[in-house]
C-alpha cells in the first residue's frame, strides 16, 4: 500500500480559496470521488473530490486555512488495484487512460469543435425559469446574439452567446429551472471563436508519496476537533447555514443551503448513498417556514377567505406575474414589521421649471431629456449626507444599525409584469446629466423586463413619483431594509403671497414616509424642509 499526496486540483483563476469543511478524518476509508473538503471563493463553493481510494493517514489542513492550486491537502494509503495503478502510469501504459482533454481539443479541427454554453453570472439568481428559447438546433447564431429569456423572481433578462457558430443541440426547454453554470446549448464553433475558447483542464492531481510537502497547520484531530464555523458562513439573522457535521452534498446544493439559512446536517438525504439534493433542502425549508409564512402574510390576524364570485356574475380568475406575487409578499412584510409616519411637505420648483425650459435646447443636442425626478434625485442625496440617520438600515437583533457611506437611490418602476426598483449607483458623484440619461434607460428597459437583478440591489432610499399621473398625496410604503421612501405627486400651481401680492407658484408635494424605529419625526420635518430648500433653489447642489 504506497501512500499517495492529494493535492489541489485547479480551481480556475483563482489565488486562494477557504475551507469552509474537511468531509474526512484520519482513518476513514474513501472512494474515488468521494468528497474530502469543501473550498468557498468570493463567487462559489466547490467539492474537492478524491481522485484515488483508500485510507485517510493524514490531513495537512484545517477549516479556515487559505489554499491554491498544488497545496497539499490530505495523505492517503492507496489501494493496491488495477484501478489504482492505472491511475498513476503514465498515457503510454496498457491501461487504457483518458486523454488529456487538450489533447482531445487539439486532434478536434478548431472550425467544427464543439462548445458548451452556459448561464453565466445571473446575479446570485439560482432555479429561474427558462421562459422563451431564442434558437433551435441547426440555426447559425453569433456572439452576443440571444439564446434564452429568463425569467427571475424579479425580472426576466436575455442570456447571450458568447461564440458565433451552429447551433448543435438545445440543452433546456421553456419552462426549465436553469442556475449559473448550467448547460444551455452546444455550439460547433467558428474557427475564431473555437481558438479563444480554452480547453478543459484536468480536474484532480496526484502527486507521488516522494513529493516535498507543506508542514501541517495542525494536527489532523485538531481540525476535525474544531468544527468552527467561519464568519461569513452565518446568516444576516444570525442561523448557523454551515454543516454542523459532514454531509454528502454538491457545491450547488451548498450554495442553496446557505442562501435559505439551512443546517444540512438536519437535513436527510434522499440521493443515492445519502447525498443531499437540492429538493431535500427546499422540503426542509418549506416545513421549517410554514409557520413563520403565515405569521408574514397576516401576523396572527385571521385570513380574509375566498368567495364564489361567480355567483353575482361573470368572471375571470389571473394568476399573478411573480414580480406581482413577490411585490405583494414584500409590500406585507414591510407594512406589518415597519412602524410606519408620513410626513407631508412641499417644495417650490418654480424656479426649477423655468430652468428646466431653458435647458431644452442642450436636451435636444445631447438626446437627453432631464426631468424634474433627475433633479430630486440628486438632491435626495445630498440630504442622505446632511442627515445620516436616513442611511442606514437596522440590522435583525434591534440593538444595532448599518451606517453606510454610499448614496444609491431606487426609483420605483411600474412595469407590465409589476413594479420594480432599479437603483441608480452613487448618485453623489454623478451629474444630472448622467443621473438623467440613466433614469430614461432604467426606465426602457425595465419595462422591456431587461432589468438585471443586480441593478436592483444596494438601494438606500427609494423614490415613487406619481407625479405624471395625478394626485395631491399618498402615503408610500418603505421598501425595507431601508429606512425611508419619498412619494411625489403631481405639481400644483397655488396662489403664494410674496409679501406685496399673490403670485402663481408651482409646488411639488412630497410625502416621506420614514422607520420611526430609526427616525423621529423632528428628523423627517428637517429633511423634507432641507427637500424643499435644495429644489427650490438648485444652487444649493453645488454648495
Amino acid at each position: 500500500m504506497a501512500t499517495e499526496i492529494i493535492k489541489i486540483p485547479d480551481i480556475g483563476d483563482i489565488s486562494a480559496a477557504e475551507i469552509i469543511e474537511i468531509s474526512v478524518k484520519v482513518g476513514d476509508t474513501i472512494a474515488v470521488d468521494d468528497t474530502l473538503l469543501v473550498l468557498e471563493t468570493d463567487k462559489a463553493t466547490m467539492d474537492v473530490p478524491s481522485p484515488i481510494a483508500g485510507t485517510v493517514s493524514k490531513i495537512n489542513v484545517q477549516v479556515g486555512d487559505k489554499v491554491s492550486e498544488g497545496s497539499d491537502i490530505i495523505y492517503v494509503d492507496a489501494e493496491v488495484s488495477e484501478s489504482a495503478t492505472a491511475a498513476n502510469e503514465s498515457p503510454g501504459a496498457d491501461t487504457p487512460v483518458a486523454e488529456a482533454p487538450q489533447q482531445a481539443a487539439a486532434k478536434e479541427p478548431a472550425a467544427s469543435a464543439i462548445q458548451p454554453v452556459l448561464v453565466p453570472d445571473i446575479g446570485g439568481a439560482e432555479g429561474v425559469e427558462v421562459i422563451e428559447l431564442s434558437v433551435k438546433a441547426g440555426d447559425i447564431i453569433e456572439a452576443e446574439s440571444t439564446i434564452v429569456v429568463v425569467e427571475s423572481d424579479k425580472a426576466s433578462m436575455e442570456i447571450p452567446s458568447p461564440i458565433s457558430g451552429e447551433v448543435v443541440s438545445v440543452k433546456v426547454s421553456q419552462g426549465s429551472k436553469v442556475s449559473e453554470g448550467d448547460l444551455l446549448i452546444e455550439v460547433r464553433a467558428t474557427q475564431s471563436a473555437a481558438s479563444e475558447t480554452p480547453a478543459p483542464v484536468a480536474e484532480t492531481t496526484v502527486a507521488p508519496a516522494a513529493a516535498k510537502t507543506e508542514t501541517p497547520a495542525a494536527q489532523p484531530t485538531q481540525a476535525v476537533a474544531q468544527p468552527d464555523i467561519p464568519h461569513h458562513s452565518k446568516a444576516y439573522e444570525g442561523e448557523l447555514v454551515s454543516p454542523s457535521k459532514a454531509v454528502h452534498a454538491g457545491p450547488a446544493v451548498r450554495k442553496l443551503a446557505r442562501e435559505f439559512g439551512v443546517d444540512l446536517g438536519l437535513v436527510k438525504g434522499t440521493g443515492p448513498k445519502g447525498r443531499i439534493v437540492k429538493d431535500d433542502v427546499a422540503n426542509w425549508t418549506k416545513q421549517r417556514l410554514s409557520e413563520p409564512q403565515k405569521a408574514i402574510s397576516g401576523a396572527g390576524i385571521p385570513e380574509i377567505p375566498d368567495q364564489d364570485f361567480s355567483k353575482f356574475g361573470p368572471i375571470e380568475v389571473k394568476t399573478l406575474t411573480r414580480i406581482q406575487q413577490i411585490t405583494a409578499q414584500n409590500m406585507a412584510r414591510n407594512w406589518l414589521n415597519v412602524p410606519h409616519v408620513t410626513q407631508f411637505d412641499e417644495a417650490d420648483v418654480t424656479d426649477l421649471e423655468a430652468f428646466r425650459s431653458q435647458l431644452k435646447p442642450q436636451m435636444e443636442k445631447r438626446g437627453v431629456k432631464v426631468s424634474s425626478l433627475a433633479f430630486v434625485v440628486k438632491a435626495c442625496a445630498a440630504a442622505l449626507q446632511e442627515f445620516p440617520k436616513f442611511n442606514v438600515s437596522l440590522m435583525a437583533d434591534g440593538r444595532q444599525i448599518v451606517q453606510k457611506q454610499y448614496f444609491h437611490i431606487g426609483i420605483a418602476v411600474d412595469t407590465p409584469n409589476g413594479l420594480i426598483v432599479p437603483v441608480i449607483k452613487d448618485v453623489d458623484q454623478k451629474s444630472i446629466w448622467e443621473i438623467a440619461a440613466e433614469i430614461i434607460d432604467l426606465a426602457t428597459r425595465g419595462r422591456q423586463g431587461k432589468v438585471k437583478p443586480t441593478e436592483m440591489q444596494g438601494g438606500c432610499f427609494t423614490i415613487s413619483s406619481l407625479g405624471g399621473l395625478g394626485g395631491t398625496a399618498f402615503t408610500p410604503i418603505v421598501n425595507a431594509p431601508e429606512v425611508a421612501i419619498l412619494g411625489l405627486s403631481n405639481n400644483q400651481i397655488k396662489p403664494f403671497w410674496d409679501g406685496s401680492q399673490f403670485v402663481p407658484r408651482t409646488f411639488t408635494p412630497l410625502s416621506l414616509s420614514y422607520d420611526h424605529r430609526a427616525v423621529n419625526g423632528a428628523d423627517a420635518a428637517k429633511f423634507t424642509t432641507y427637500l424643499g430648500k435644495v429644489l427650490g433653489d438648485i444652487r444649493h447642489l453645488v454648495m
